[in-house]
């Protein structure tokens, strides 16, 4: 049983681990159909954060380096903080107002983000981490 746990905590790290790669490096340095530092920047100041190219910085490294670290299994509540300040973010500059459902833009895709990294940091990275060979 513990074995099928830490493969299905593996899975979850990957799975959202990998896309917050992906959408730091669509921040950082416009991969995957992502603006860059100069178009999130120029979104961010349009939307009320400011300096706008300094706070993409910040967000794609927050999201690129929080989900590298969430992959690995590695400081894995600091990870999950990363991960989880980006997305509240997120909610109260852009989502919150659109309600509930991803549909519309609104939090729901966020909020699930934000409650597995919150859960993998309470149960542990699993067998299968850098925390549980360092650690």
């Amino acid at each position: 049983m513990e074995v099928l746990v830490s493969v299905g905590i593996l899975l979850i790290r990957l799975v959202v681990g990998l896309a917050f790669i992906g959408h730091g490096a669509q921040k950082l340095f416009g991969s995957f159909g992502g603006h860059g530092l100069e178009g999130t920047g120029g979104f961010f100041e349009s939307i009320g954060i400011k300096p706008g190219k300094t706070m993409a910085l910040f967000a794609g490294l927050s999201e690129f380096v929080g989900g590298l670290l969430f992959v690995l299994g590695l400081l894995t509540p600091i990870a999950s903080l990363l991960i989880i300040i980006t997305m509240i973010v997120a909610i109260s500059k852009v989502h919150a107002a659109n309600g509930f459902w991803a549909a519309s833009n609104g939090y729901e895709l966020n909020l699930l983000y934000i409650v597995t990294v919150l859960s993998v940091a309470f149960t542990g990275a699993g067998a299968y981490s850098l925390d549980a060979l360092l650690f």
